[in-house]
């Protein structure tokens, strides 16, 4: 037995190695393959990832270029996978300058049938170039005869002017079963490498001797009538430098967990920073090596730190919005509004202009820089000490090291004399003074001075997104509880409730909460939907015949009714990577129950109160009877907005507990 399952083992092995990857190369074998040997829940896999990157020297175009050809083989396993026939592959494209561009690309499906192996090629006009923004596109492909077990073969060249090289991925959404990674470059290069996320592969270094061949154009020479040119070669030998990674059967890390920023950031992989290049007879060229110098090449660019200055365009408009505000609350407020209600954001994220601020402002339109350095500008035409913070969002991910691309998104922000400071992002209609977007809070930004100096400032509000719940009903004899609830939304919860529902009409409000409660509303009132600086609340009457339930004459209700934690949020033994809530957080419900008459309680919950280690969280719920009514008050408050990984069993545990607690039941019996 022990001598079949070791050679059952050895052949796999051998069938492994001996796997040919050679495009166009689809073993039957793979087609029949029916689950990820390794992850049998997995809808897809990476069979084959491949990535070949190196520098060509084009004498023609003025230089190296940087070439990345990319090889794929995608096995799909299953109906959910069919999400991985769509690719889309972003390179840059400004409408003018140097572009990137995508050429030799091949595509291919495979499948069975009637047992042989069939091929579909994929077609010109399943292949799409979308513009993404002013500079940026991506190529899209619609692969063909896709069905459960086909398999997707895919290759392309990304041809690139600047030198510079895209992130590489270990990790994805779906395993990998053989990833092969090749970087070359030239010794007139320097790069950092920053390896990010929690996969990660040792490089297999070593060099190799390279050379260019130069060509140049002689005088041409002139014998009797006959005119001659001749050319000559020049040879430059120089040292590439090679780094290989290898790896095989990379795991997925899913984007199937609650409360993560952007599960990219926790993907293994490695990030190209080129700090330095030293070509022959040039002197060295240094680039940005600390966050001083990233904010400083920043500032100097013509399409931030020169849109700061540039004022007159407003200054008309702005004498009359300023005008009836006596102090600096009222016209950081005036002046927000204003650009809010002027310039629309166009979903376009960049810590550069893209139409420029005068244009942005004329034509009503623009991006986040557009529109937030405009803020800026505006705010110290109107004597404030208004500066300009850059950000990384959340789903560019943290910028713990000094990188140009660590910044993707810049706001405002107004400072004191005390000390004290106001963040504003006139992008998001609904946000107020501190109380910024989701996609903004993200640690720490950079605040630039007006001479381009920086520091950091923490993003992050101290307040807490709190929802406050007050629920009153009275039960009848035939189990029916009929009541009211004031919910009172404040701080980021009162944004994301205007982001995400002040677009609906009342009947849907109605409908959503109906369903998500199993209740029926009789009266619905919504106050303060775009009094931004005001809490958001929203009171209705209701019934419902499912919130009771009697059994051999008790009544059993929980003391929270609809607002039970049910399940635990938190599935995985262990979490390599943080929770991340975005802000501290309280929800605050108080239920107040009427007891039916001819009934009196058996079981009353417990109180209990529990905190987490260094005060990360609070758990308190109390249940007692005055009179004739059960009143229970639960808070749930999280005060950090990021639990650290080392916390997540503590975590785990402590919401174990809520969910326990919630669930017990009031018993009552009959007199």
């Amino acid at each position: 037995m022990k001598n079949s399952i070791l050679l059952v083992f050895i052949l796999s092995q051998f069938s492994f190695f001996a796997q040919d990857y050679k495009f166009g190369k689809v073993s039957k074998a793979e087609l029949e393959e029916r689950f990820y040997p390794l992850d049998s829940t997995a809808d897809a896999a990476y069979l084959y990832k491949y990535r070949r990157t190196y520098f060509e020297y084009m004498q023609d175009e003025g230089g190296f270029k940087v070439i990345t050809d990319y090889h794929m083989r995608i096995k799909i396993y299953s109906k959910d996978g069919f999400e991985k026939a769509t690719q889309y592959f972003e390179y840059y494209k400004p409408d003018s300058g140097n572009k990137e561009r995508i050429s030799s690309l091949k595509a291919n499906t495979f499948y069975l049938e009637n047992g042989k192996v069939k091929k579909k090629k994929i077609s010109k006009d399943a292949i799409f170039d979308e513009k993404r923004s002013k500079y940026r596109s991506v190529k899209k492909i619609t692969m063909p005869n896709v069905i459960e077990g086909c398999i997707l073969e895919i290759k392309y060249s990304l041809i690139s002017p600047y030198g510079s090289i895209d992130d590489l991925r270990f990790q994805y959404d779906i395993p990998v079963k053989k990833l092969d990674y090749k970087i070359e470059v030239p010794e007139y290069y320097t790069f950092n490498k920053r390896f990010k996320g929690y996969y990660f592969i040792t490089p297999n270094k070593s060099e190799i001797n390279s050379k260019i061949t130069l060509r140049f154009k002689n005088r041409d020479r002139r014998v009797g009538a006959l005119v001659t040119t001749g050319y000559s070669k020049e040879t430059v030998d120089y040292k590439n430098k090679i780094e290989k990674y290898i790896a095989n059967n990379i795991p997925a890390l899913k984007d199937n967990e609650p409360f993560v920023s952007s599960i990219h950031n926790y993907r293994g992989g490695v990030k190209y920073e080129l700090t330095a290049t030293r070509f022959p007879n040039t002197a060295p060229k240094v680039f940005s090596s600390t966050w001083k110098d990233i904010v400083k090449r920043v500032y100097n660019s013509p399409n931030f730190g020169s849109e700061l200055n540039k004022t007159s365009y407003f200054k008309d408009d702005l004498t009359k919005v300023l005008n009836g505000t006596t102090n600096d609350n009222e016209k950081i407020m005036a002046i927000f509004n204003h650009v809010k209600s002027k310039v629309k954001w166009n979903d376009y994220k960049g810590k550069y202009t893209d139409k420029g601020v005068k244009k942005a402002y004329k034509e009503g339109v623009g991006n986040v820089a557009d529109i937030n350095l405009m803020l800026t500008s505006m705010l110290r035409v109107a004597n404030l000490n208004a500066k300009p913070v850059l950000v990384s969002t959340r789903a560019n991910g943290v910028p713990l090291f000094p990188t140009l691309d660590g910044f993707n998104y810049v706001i405002a922000m107004v400072e004191f004399t005390d000390g004290s400071y106001v963040l504003l992002d006139a992008t998001e209609k609904y946000s107020s003074p501190n109380i910024l977007p989701v996609r903004v809070l993200n640690w720490n930004g950079r605040k630039v001075e007006k001479d381009g100096t920086s520091s950091w400032v923490k993003l992050t509000s101290s307040k807490h997104a709190l929802e406050d719940n007050y629920l009153s009903v009275k039960i009848s004899d035939e189990g029916l509880v009929e009541g009211v609830l004031r919910s009172i939304y404040s701080n980021l919860k009162a944004l994301n409730y205007r982001k995400n529902k002040n677009h609906l009409k009342e009947d849907i409000l109605r409908e959503q909460l109906e369903e998500k409660h199993t209740i029926e509303i009789d009266e619905f009132k919504l106050l303060n939907k775009n009094k931004l600086l005001k809490t958001v609340v929203e009171r209705i009457k209701f019934s419902s015949e499912d919130l009771v339930e009697e059994i051999n004459g008790k009544l059993y209700i929980e003391p929270l009714l609809f607002f039970v934690n049910s399940t635990n949020p938190f599935k995985l033994e262990d979490r390599k990577f943080p929770v991340d809530f975005a802000t501290p957080w309280k929800d605050v419900h108080r239920v107040s129950i009427q007891i039916p008459e001819g009934y009196k309680i058996e079981i009353l919950p417990k109180n209990i109160a529990i905190r987490m280690l260094e005060d990360l969280g609070v758990f308190k719920f109390q249940t007692s009877q005055i009179g004739n009514k059960i009143s229970t008050v639960c808070i749930l408050q999280f005060n950090s907005a990021i639990i650290a990984p080392k916390y997540y069993a503590v975590l785990k545990g402590f919401y174990a507990k809520v969910v326990e607690k919630q669930s017990e039941k009031i018993v009552l019996v009959k007199i």
